[in-house]
């Protein structure tokens, strides 16, 4: 009776390792699937959101508009302006409630369009209002 326990308890423990929720953007192209489940990420925190993708954001622009919004891309400044790439990746444009606080000559040099960790954690309590796609998807 007690290894059945401890046989059952492990395969519980396994079985939780093994089940881990899939993120929603697993390539670049996924990125519509977040403007389809747009009403699970609204008046969250944009972490949330950013937990959601997988692919590396290689490319951000902040807008300090109102409403201030982020612009994230999948390839790098390098990779958008090498005429032989042809970007096939789609923009995500995501609005935040707050103001932005986000500023080019504060930002280190030659990295000034690189989405960071600390950008994450400096900007991921922000409230997502509205999720756009543009480009090719």
């Amino acid at each position: 009776m007690k290894n059945t326990v401890k046989i059952i308890a492990a395969l519980a423990l396994f079985l939780s390792i093994g089940c881990k929720a899939q993120q929603m953007v697993q390539v670049p192209a996924d990125v519509s699937k977040l403007k389809a489940n747009e009403q699970q990420f609204i008046n969250r925190p944009l972490k949330n959101l950013l937990k959601e993708i997988k692919p590396e954001i290689k490319f951000v622009l902040g807008t300090v508009d109102s409403p201030s919004y982020f612009s994230f891309r999948f390839l790098s400044r390098e990779e958008l302006s090498n005429a032989s790439v042809k970007p096939a990746a789609p923009w995500l444009h995501v609005y935040v409630k707050e103001p932005l606080d986000w500023s080019f000559e504060k930002r280190p040099k030659g990295k000034e369009y690189e989405w960071t960790k600390e950008d994450a954690l400096k900007y991921g309590s922000l409230t997502v209002i509205r999720i756009k796609i543009t480009g090719k998807e």
